[in-house]
Parts: structure tokens; C-alpha cells; sequence
């Protein structure tokens, strides 16, 4: 049994999911392009990516940490 799970988009406070896209979009590392985005744009895209299915957030029951990963990835770990 996987220790990754779903955590649905529509379950959250949307105060809530703007803070995880937030913090998620200030991680060191992340590179948006040539462009600099600000944290708002960044955030943006990341909800238009979740809504649209390519993103997922994923909660790991073990270290209790979550990540937003690709649709792809989601179902790796799912299914491990």
C-alpha cells in the first residue's frame, strides 16, 4: 500500500491552497523561464496546472510532507 495520497483541490480552504501553491512557488530552485514571474503569477500557474489536471498535491502519511507533482508522477508513487 502506497503511503502517498491525493489530496483533492476542492477539500481546501482556497486560503489554504493559495498559501501551499505560495510556499511551493517560493522554494528554492524553481525556475519559471527567462522571465521573472511574480510570486502571484506563479501561484496562478500553478492553480490553472492543478485545475487542469497536470498537477497534483500529494501528502505522504509517513514524513507527513506534502509536494505538488505531475499527473505522471502522482500515479508512479500511487502505484509503488
Amino acid at each position: 500500500m502506497s503511503a502517498y495520497i491525493i489530496v483533492p483541490v476542492d477539500r481546501l480552504a482556497e486560503a489554504v491552497l493559495q498559501a501551499l501553491l505560495e510556499e511551493f512557488a517560493s522554494r528554492d530552485g524553481t525556475d519559471y523561464g527567462e522571465r521573472e514571474l511574480t510570486l502571484d503569477e506563479k501561484a496562478g500557474n500553478l492553480r490553472r496546472q492543478l485545475d487542469a489536471d497536470e498537477l497534483c498535491i500529494l501528502f505522504h502519511s509517513e514524513s507527513e510532507e506534502w509536494d505538488l507533482v505531475t499527473r505522471e508522477q502522482a500515479d508512479l508513487l500511487l502505484n509503488d
